[in-house]
């Protein structure tokens, strides 16, 4: 009997990928929907620009204050628990948020309070993603989990601007939060955590996996090739718009077809990844790619503007592909007792360089600096790759 409920189970583990995948979904559609909003958060609230932008960053920080304490969790409770009450407590707090008159101060509050909560899905997503699926397929799988970014930045765009418009900006956060309980029941009712390896209470705990250097490293190098991601998603609409001439509807489906064939290189990685055996080899191999593509691109805007579109169309592509590869590997690198504390870290660091990338850049770039620029984002995958631990994966 037992042997028949695992098969089923096992059989079951498509499903379990899907509602994975749309946790994270319902956790990135509140997370990078907010942008959408600001014209009428403004309009209606009556916010300068400069408090609007921290309205918008306040999820992001209580991502970034909870991401670890949120992976740890799962390690201890299970990945099915801490999914669907954090996405829940996210719903909660985006009904408050939609169905009160707030003030900035509470309206801040609770975003990054809703933030820190959906945390909750990112590691225990990838987490229930990696214990259901072997290694052999285990690429592919997180690449199917990694394109949840653009399919819930898509829904947001679809969805919050429309909302906006036709009831205002605090019914609009219904939606987010609709969308966040809805798949936290779906989560409570249809998870199931992997099977875990028995462990004797008496015994000794598990070692941490950062005692030596190579999860130190590996997250350095993910952390490292997020900053040519973020250039790239930071400043291409200003770049076609300013610099190359375009009208600012042409760059947005530009922009959203490109983000398109991002989700699509995550599976492409994922799937390379399961069929040579090695997560890191690959992401090395396109650490070089996403450095010679930032030249390239560099190369365009200093001569033809046909290559500076096909260098950026490229660097869209290959820039966000690596992701999924670096999320895996330290999951597995880590072992089953400290996976999520793990992805924790990995998430807590890119999303460091994330939220740096954009300003810092700006000031290279003031007005015109494009190329200068380009080439100093190149030099963060060139040290990627000198810091990609493949050997120690080998081992």
């Amino acid at each position: 009997m037992a042997q028949v409920e695992q098969g089923t189970i096992g059989r079951r583990r498509w499903l379990i990928l899907a509602l994975g995948l749309s946790a994270q979904t319902a956790s990135c559609s509140f997370l990078y929907g907010i942008p959408f909003l600001v014209p009428s958060m403004r309009a209606a609230e009556g916010l300068t620009l400069g408090e609007a932008g921290a309205v918008v960053a306040a999820p992001s920080i209580g991502l970034l204050l909870t991401l670890i304490a949120w992976g740890a969790a799962a390690d201890r409770y299970g990945e099915r628990l801490i999914m669907a009450l954090g996405l829940g407590l996210s719903g909660v707090l985006l009904l408050v948020a939609g169905l009160g008159a707030h003030s900035l101060a509470v309206l801040f509050a609770l975003f990054v309070a809703a933030g820190a909560c959906t945390a909750s899905v990112n590691a225990a997503s990838g987490r229930v993603v990696m214990g259901w699926f072997a290694a052999r397929e285990r690429g592919m799988a997180m690449g199917i989990r990694q394109t949840a970014q653009p399919l819930g930045v898509g829904i947001a765009a679809l969805a919050l601007p429309p909302l906006a418009e036709h009831a205002g900006f605090r019914p609009a956060m219904l939606f987010p939060a609709g969308f966040a309980l809805a798949v936290a029941v779906l989560v409570a009712w249809l998870v199931v955590d992997p099977p875990r390896p028995p462990r004797d209470p008496a015994g000794p705990k598990p070692a941490s996996p950062y005692r030596g250097p190579v999860l130190w490293r590996l997250h350095g190098a993910s952390a490292l090739l997020v900053v040519p991601q973020f250039a790239v998603s930071a400043f291409a609409p200003v770049y076609l718009v300013a610099v190359q001439g375009w009208s600012p509807l042409a760059a947005g489906w530009f922009l959203a077809v490109v983000q398109g064939l991002g989700a699509v290189g995550r599976l492409v990685s994922g799937y390379w990844s399961d069929r040579v055996g090695s997560r890191l080899r690959p992401m090395r191999m396109l650490a070089v790619a996403s450095a010679a593509v930032m030249m390239l691109l560099a190369a365009g805007d200093a001569t033809w503007s046909w290559l500076a579109v096909l260098a950026l169309t490229l660097a869209a592509i290959i820039t966000v592909s690596d992701n999924g590869l670096g999320f895996t590997a330290s999951a597995e690198i880590a072992g089953i007792a400290w996976a999520g504390r793990a992805m924790g870290v990995q998430n807590t660091t890119q999303n460091i360089a994330a939220v740096l990338t954009p300003p810092l850049l700006g000031l290279v770039i003031g007005d015109t600096r494009y190329a200068l620029a380009f080439c100093l984002v190149a030099v963060f995958p060139v040290l990627a790759i000198w810091l990609t631990p493949v050997r120690a994966e080998s081992r």
